[in-house]
């Protein structure tokens, strides 16, 4: 238990360092762009690190892969720390960092976004949505396909995607409006939040203590307060001009 303790406490620092980050990067992206850019997306690097840390030394307690929130965390964790591919770069990255923005002039891109706790959540990072299929749908031919993972394998968190997190309803929605799939963005900060409630507390029910000040703090709210709605989805448009 004492490892799995520490496991917690990584999480829950990393997640503290991430907020600072977003704090500064409020003011830092009007001072040097690609620092701020490059800054917040390490921090939220770390936290997939940092959960998979977790994962490491608990999945013979839980089930990571047995939910759509902590298995599509793991792939995100797996897919950015090899970085065998050109997938997964945040629309901070994509769009702002050498002016990015200017491939795209007069196109109107989608972001989605699920609720939490009965509300859309103010935290946002976002990675395009075809980009997880790119990684795990067979039927795409995508040469970026995760090849360390069982074709059943796939098959099966394909289907937690679409139906756990309701990324059905996204592509449903996509296709009713036309959008280009590449202009397709989905905010990725609700399935983290949802991946840690749940690991958190399975540690908690497991009798695992939650030790140092972060650990403690993140404690409560991702225990018995936070919850996500992966069924109630807000849309945003972005047109670039």
């Amino acid at each position: 238990m004492e490892i799995q303790q520490q496991a917690i406490k990584k999480l829950a620092n990393s997640m503290r360092i991430y907020v600072e980050t977003h704090i500064n990067f409020q003011h830092l992206i009007h001072i040097d762009q690609e620092e701020a850019i490059d800054n917040l997306d390490r921090a939220f690097e770390a936290k997939l690190e940092a959960f998979h840390s977790l994962y490491d030394v608990s999945k013979n307690d839980v089930d990571f892969f047995s939910s759509g929130d902590t298995a599509a965390i793991i792939l995100l964790r797996n897919s950015v720390h090899h970085r065998d591919h050109l997938l997964f770069k945040s629309w901070n990255q994509e769009m702002v960092l050498n002016e990015g923005h200017k491939k795209y002039m007069g196109a109107e891109f989608l972001l989605a976004n699920h609720y939490v706790s009965d509300s859309p959540v103010k935290m946002r990072y976002f990675y395009k949505l075809e980009d997880f299929y790119f990684r795990i749908d067979n039927k795409l031919k995508s040469p970026y396909l995760e090849q360390r993972m069982k074709p059943n394998n796939r098959e099966k968190l394909l289907k937690q995607l679409d139906d756990d997190l309701h990324f059905s309803a996204i592509k449903k929605h996509v296709a009713e409006g036309r959008y280009p799939t590449k202009q397709v963005y989905i905010n990725v900060m609700p399935i983290f939040i949802s991946a840690v409630c749940r690991t958190f507390k399975a540690m908690k029910a497991n009798g695992v203590e939650f030790v140092g000040f972060d650990a403690q703090a993140y404690e409560e709210p991702f225990t018995n307060e936070l919850a996500v709605n992966f069924s109630k989805i807000t849309y945003e448009t972005v047109r670039i001009r």
